[in-house]
């Protein structure tokens, strides 16, 4: 399921191969289709219709939730690395090598969701992971003075660890699509459905060009839903505004709260007053 638009061009095909043929057979045995055999064919495939359009609604469904999800989990990640880096900036100095770090994983991991060629994507680098494992040693190694710089510490390190279960999940999540055996049960219906459209079909241009049209809108659907389920590196894909703010407001001169000073205590002047 790695090439949604391929796999929607070959069900385009197989829909266009199951009308054609229907449409072959209706001019080979024309003797054949009395109206007790139309009744037959038009009930029959009301009932394939049906199930079809459950299936398909449904599974469009699944991905359109699934796609969601994910895109729900790149923001929350974008947000817990803000937070993480302004719990290390009211830590103090002390914690500058830790936010070096942590800006370098966000742009590693930006890169690694959004490459310039969205083909490349890669979800589970082992060297922008080391990153984060860098950001949660030189954590580690920090020696906090008093309760409060104990408590900004313990939060650092939890929210590291969120960071990392966020990695994890979207990995996991993308290796879950539909099922190809749903998918070619799928077709294989809507093949039916378009056999039997041709058998009634006409022989004209209006009624190739309307089949035609109506293969294209359904195998669309089929693609559809597979680049849904991909998330990451197709037409359709998870936006990357949240993980570049992210990385913008890392990468500025200066990221500090203003009115605060390096221990977050409050720097107001006598005019303020």
């Amino acid at each position: 399921m790695q090439n949604p638009e391929i796999i929607g061009f070959i069900v385009f095909l197989i829909l266009l191969a199951g009308a054609f043929v229907g449409w072959t057979l209706r001019h080979l045995m024309p003797a054949q289709f009395t109206d007790d055999t139309k009744s037959l064919v038009s009930v029959s495939t009301a009932v394939v219709a049906t199930v079809s359009a459950l299936v398909l609604g449904l599974l469009i469904s699944n991905a359109n939730s699934s796609f969601s999800a994910i895109g729900g989990e790149v923001t929350t990640l974008s947000a817990q690395i803000l937070r993480l880096d302004q719990m290390l900036r009211r830590y103090g100095p002390d914690a500058k090598p830790a936010r070096e770090s942590l800006r370098q994983y966000a742009e590693h991991k930006t890169a690694d969701m959004f490459p310039d060629n969205p083909a490349d994507f890669d979800l589970a680098d082992s060297t922008t992971y080391q990153l984060l494992q860098r950001v949660e040693d030189q954590v580690l190694a920090l020696k906090p003075a008093n309760p409060r710089d104990q408590w900004w510490l313990g939060q650092a390190l939890t929210l590291a660890s969120k960071i990392g279960d966020t990695r994890w999940l979207l990995t996991q999540q993308l290796g879950q699509g539909t099922p190809k055996a749903v998918v070619a049960l799928l077709v294989f219906w809507l093949t039916l459905l378009f056999g039997s459209f041709g058998l009634f079909a006409p022989r004209n241009f209006i009624s190739a060009v309307t089949l035609t049209l109506c293969a294209l809108a359904v195998a669309g659907a089929v693609g559809m839903i597979l680049e849904l389920e991909k998330g990451f590196g197709g037409l359709v894909h998870i936006s990357q505004d949240p993980m570049r703010h992210a990385v913008e407001a890392l990468e500025a001169p200066s990221n500090d709260m203003p009115g605060l000073d390096q221990n977050g205590s409050d720097k107001l002047s006598s005019s303020q007053y």
